[in-house]
């Protein structure tokens, strides 16, 4: 039986330039896309020293959702304002054997549940770190409307 010996959680949304600074001691990040200088991805509370889990989970967290920004501008549909894409990533072991596991969280507020559970899969098709893990990391993507 595999035991749970850390996890890394991330919630990152997209920010357009307003943030505002935190006052509870952790560390917020914020990563821009490339060719698009003017959108960020921000990972709130984010621990002052993070860990590979939580540095791995922000990078994923912030290729994801671009990934799902740009399947919804394929197919027109226009992403709320409070999209958000939390992420845990646990290390686990199992005997002398570790590894890794994610949780995604995906909350779309005011889009059609199956369409949003349409973005969310092609965007897990397409992102490039869900691309790199696949059939390597357990991965479960649970989508809140």
């Amino acid at each position: 039986m595999s035991k749970v010996l850390f996890t890394g959680k991330t919630h990152t949304i997209v920010s357009h330039g307003n943030g505002t600074p935190n006052d509870h001691g952790n560390v917020d990040l914020n990563l821009s896309s490339p060719g698009n200088p003017g959108l960020e991805h921000v990972f709130a509370a984010v621990a002052p020293h993070p860990t590979a889990e939580q540095l791995f989970a922000g990078a994923w967290s912030a290729c994801y959702i671009t990934a799902l920004g740009l399947v919804a501008a394929q197919k027109k549909v226009a992403l709320p304002a409070d999209l958000s894409v939390d992420i845990d990533v646990d290390l686990l072991q199992d005997g002398n054997a570790w590894f890794l596991q994610a949780r995604f969280e995906v909350r779309m507020p005011g889009v059609a549940q199956d369409v949003a559970e349409k973005i969310a899969h092609i965007a897990h098709e397409i992102c490039p770190y869900s691309k790199a893990t696949r059939g390597n990391i357990e991965v479960a993507v649970n989508v809140v409307t």
